[in-house]
């Protein structure tokens, strides 16, 4: 039996949020899945599971999220939201996103501020950023393969990409410059293959 595509065919209608409360409870669980970076988990349900958005579609979304001012996942969840319903779903989005995770953020301050001390309560934590660091690196492998269908060489597009990783993790330059800097030079350049 043939695998399921992640995108639909051209004769297939496009899969939807079927109402404003689909597209909020979607974000809630999106948000309860999202314990130390909801990138990999947002990537999963939005592009494979329900098919909403392409992987094009979605690494385009993200690099406007990502310079967009505000967490790239709150950023990602208004253009979402904005696409399917205008600004009500964007709204509503916003609202699934940000809502369970208040509640509780609230009350992990306040059992955190009780038990902080504890080593246990120290040891867990650490753990919970390792697991959150493999998370994001499995995204950004799986990610990395719709590199090979981007306009610019691949070459090129994956000289860009480990350039911009030195800068942040070595050099240690402020994103906004490495966005300007590399981020321009990768735009100009598409910009210039496409417009040939």
């Amino acid at each position: 039996m043939p695998a399921a595509s992640s995108t639909p065919q051209p004769d297939q209608p496009r899969p939807e949020p079927a109402s404003l409360a689909d597209l909020f409870f979607s974000f809630t669980w999106l948000a309860l899945q999202g314990f130390g970076g909801v990138l990999a988990v947002i990537q999963r349900e939005m592009v494979e599971r329900k098919r909403w958005l392409t992987q094009e579609e979605f690494l385009e979304d993200w690099a406007v999220a990502q310079i967009m001012p505000g967490p790239n996942v709150v950023n990602l969840s208004l253009m979402v939201g904005g696409r399917y319903f205008g600004l009500k779903g964007a709204l509503t989005a916003l609202a699934g996103m940000l809502t369970a995770p208040l509640v509780i953020v609230l009350v992990l301050g306040v059992l955190y501020t009780r038990f902080g001390d504890n080593p246990q309560m120290v040891g867990a934590l650490r753990g919970m950023a390792a697991v959150s660091a493999g998370m994001i690196a499995a995204t950004g492998v799986k990610l990395a393969t719709a590199l090979a269908r981007h306009p610019l060489p691949l070459w090129l597009t994956l000289s860009i990409t480990v350039l911009g990783v030195l800068m942040v993790a070595v050099l240690r330059w402020p994103l906004l410059y490495i966005l300007l800097g590399l981020g321009g030079i990768g735009c100009l350049l598409t910009y210039r293959k496409l417009s040939r």
